[in-house]
C-alpha cells in the first residue's frame, strides 16, 4: 500500500484546512440533487475536522464547465452540505482571489466555508501553477478526500499536494484500505468477477487482472465475446468480433499467470431485448441462432457460486447479465446474494465498484453487506487496471513534507 498520513496525525486546531471532497452529484432539470450519497461520505471528515477546532474551507468540482457558469455553481450545494451536517455552511462566490480570502478570513475555529465550483478556472484542469499557489494562500494543510477524482492530476486533486502538508480524508483513507485488500494485500484465494457489455471497454482491467488473480468470472456481454473465440456459436448475441483474437490472448495470458478463466457454460437465451421477454436456459451447444444471451444460466450460476466460495477475497465489477431488465438479473442478483452471505459470515472480503455495479448492487439489496463498495467510478477502474493514480502518488510524496 501506498504510504500516506491521516488526520490522526494532523493537527488541525486554528488551522485553515483546505479539504479537497466530491460533491459532483446529481441533479435533476431544476437543479435539485436527487442522489446525496457523495456529500454523506465527504461529511465524517468535514464533521471530524471541525469539531477538532480547523477552519475548513471545502474544495469540489460540479460538472464540466467552459468557464464560469452560473447553471454549474455549487452555491446550491452549501445549503445541502449544511443539511446533511447539520450545521451552517458559508459560501465564497469564487475558488481563489479577494472573495475567496475574505470568506476564509472570516472563518473562526470549527466553522466551514464551501468555495466555488473548482473548475471555472482553467488551471484547476490544467494543474496551472500560479492557480495551485493561489489556493494554496488559503490554507496550512491540505486533505485529500475524493478517491473518485484521484485519477486526475488536478490543482485542487494533485499540485495542493506539494505545496502544503497533505493528508489523507477518511473516505480517502478507508477506500485505499478497503483497496489494498482486494489487489495489493489479498488474502487467497484471490477471485474477479467482471462483466458489463463490452471488451474494449475493459481490456486493461482484463489484462492486468489475469496477472493477479487466482480466477477471474467473465460475463455480461464481453462474454460472449470469449465464447466465440472458443469456436462457441452465440447466434443473435451481443459480441465484439474484431476482439476475438484479443480474447483469445487474454486466455493464453491468463493460463501463463495460471489464472482459471471462469465462462458461461450455459446461458439464459431470449429472442427480444425487454423485460419479460420469452426466455428459455440453453447449454452451449444449443444456442439458437436467432436468439440473444442475455444472462447466464442456472448451471453458470452454480459454478460462480463455487467460485466464489473458493475465494477469500473477491473484487467485482460489472454485472454478469442485462441484470436491468428482469428476469435477466438472476445471474447477477444470485452472486450478489451469495458474495454477500459469505462475507456477512466473516468468510470473504468483497470490494465492488462501478455505476453499473452498485446499481445491480442496489437492486439485489446486497450493497450494504459487502466489506466496501467504491463510489469512485473512472478511479476505482484505473486502480483495477494497475494504473497509478496521481491524487494517491502526491499523498505519498507529501509525505515527506514538514
Amino acid at each position: 500500500m501506498t504510504a500516506f498520513r491521516t488526520l490522526d496525525e494532523a493537527e488541525v486546531k486554528g488551522k485553515r484546512v483546505l479539504v479537497r471532497v466530491d460533491l459532483n452529484v446529481p441533479t435533476d432539470d431544476e437543479g435539485r440533487v436527487t442522489d446525496t450519497t457523495r456529500i454523506e461520505r465527504a461529511t465524517p471528515t468535514i464533521r471530524e475536522l471541525a469539531d477538532k477546532g480547523a477552519r475548513v474551507i471545502v474544495l469540489s468540482h460540479f460538472g464540466r464547465p467552459k468557464g464560469h457558469d452560473p447553471k454549474e455553481s455549487l452555491r446550491p450545494l452549501a445549503d445541502v452540505v449544511a443539511q446533511v451536517l447539520a450545521r451552517p455552511v458559508a459560501f465564497a462566490e469564487n475558488t481563489v482571489g479577494e472573495a475567496a480570502e475574505r470568506a476564509v478570513a472570516a472563518l473562526g475555529d470549527g466553522d466551514i466555508v464551501l468555495l466555488e465550483n473548482t473548475r471555472f478556472h482553467a488551471g484547476e484542469e490544467r494543474n496551472d501553477t500560479d492557480f495551485v499557489r493561489a489556493l494554496a494562500r488559503l490554507g496550512d494543510l491540505y486533505v485529500n478526500d475524493a478517491f473518485s477524482v484521484a485519477h486526475r492530476a488536478h490543482a485542487s486533486t494533485e499540485g495542493l499536494a506539494h505545496l502544503l502538508p497533505a493528508f489523507a480524508g477518511r473516505t480517502m483513507q478507508a477506500e485505499l484500505e478497503a483497496l489494498a485488500k482486494g489487489l495489493e494485500e489479498p488474502q487467497r484465494p484471490l477471485v474477479a468477477v467482471v462483466g458489463g457489455a463490452k471488451v474494449s471497454t475493459k481490456l486493461g482491467l482484463l489484462e492486468n487482472l489475469v496477472t493477479k488473480v487466482d480466477a477471474l468470472v467473465v460475463g455480461g456481454g464481453m462474454a460472449n465475446t470469449f465464447l466465440l473465440a472458443q469456436g462457441v456459436g452465440i447466434g443473435k448475441s451481443l459480441a465484439e468480433r474484431d476482439l476475438v483474437d484479443t480474447a483469445r490472448r487474454i486466455l493464453v495470458a491468463a493460463e501463463k499467470h495460471r489464472c482459471a478463466i471462469i465462462l458461461p457454460v450455459d446461458a439464459t437465451v431470449a429472442w427480444e431485448f425487454r423485460a419479460g421477454a420469452e426466455n428459455r436456459a440453453c447449454g452451449l451447444d444449443a444456442i439458437p441462432e436467432d436468439g440473444m444471451i442475455l444472462d447466464v444460466g442456472p448451471q453458470s450460476i452454480e459454478r460462480i457460486g463455487a467460485a466464489i466460495d473458493d475465494a477469500r477475497t473477491l473484487v467485482w465489477n460489472g454485472p454478469l447479465g442485462a441484470f436491468e431488465l428482469e428476469p435477466f438479473d438472476r445471474g447477477t442478483v444470485a452472486a450478489a446474494h451469495h458474495a454477500a452471505e459469505r462475507t456477512r459470515a466473516g468468510k470473504l472480503v468483497s470490494v465492488a465498484g462501478g455505476g453499473d455495479t452498485i446499481a445491480a448492487l442496489n437492486k439485489a439489496q446486497a450493497a450494504d453487506d459487502f466489506s466496501y463498495v467504491s463510489t469512485a467510478g473512472g478511479a476505482f477502474l484505473e486502480w483495477l487496471e494497475g494504473k497509478p493514480l496521481p491524487g494517491v502518488a502526491a499523498l505519498s510524496r507529501a509525505k515527506n513534507l514538514t
